[in-house]
């Protein structure tokens, strides 16, 4: 899908930024589904319609409900989601605000609950994500609504 978008006007650099996406969900200590729960909260937060419509895979195969995807909106911390689903979405949200001052009482949760490999795995996937879903905003063009989307990991 991103070589039919705007972003497959550059190959020569797209294929890269492919390659790196395969290995960040297949090659990581973190699972697809707590993966898609970074990516959906990215996806809100940068209010990219067609990251907030897709629906990967591996992700669904790992776990990943529909209703466990409801919960990432607002108002998550009084959910029934695990708590490492509401750490990764208080890191994501984090990411977003200021990243270099992440609260020691939030950084002792997350240490509490990831090790260092996943941390580090999630920060380079949330930058991913984060790359991807702005410059889609950016570049435009995008519908006002998109259907939801089961697509697999680009290859």
């Amino acid at each position: 899908m991103m070589r039919d978008s705007a972003l497959g006007l550059v190959p020569e650099t797209l294929e890269h930024y492919v390659a790196l996406g395969q290995a960040l969900w297949s090659a990581g200590p973190l699972g697809p589904a707590e993966l898609e729960v970074a990516r959906l909260r990215n996806a809100r937060r940068v209010n990219c319609v067609f990251c907030k419509n897709v629906r990967y895979d591996i992700a669904l195969q790992d776990g990943l409900t529909e209703a466990r995807i409801a919960s990432i909106d607002d108002g998550y911390q009084d959910s029934d989601l695990s708590e490492r689903d509401k750490l990764i979405i208080a890191w994501v949200d984090q990411f977003y605000t200021s990243p270099g001052e992440v609260p020691d009482a939030l950084a002792a949760r997350l240490k509490a609950q990831f090790s260092d490999a996943e941390l580090a795995h999630l920060a380079l996937a949330v930058l991913y994500f984060s790359g991807f879903s702005r410059c889609a905003v950016a570049l435009g063009g995008m519908p006002e609504e998109l259907p939801l989307m089961k697509i697999s990991v680009p290859e």
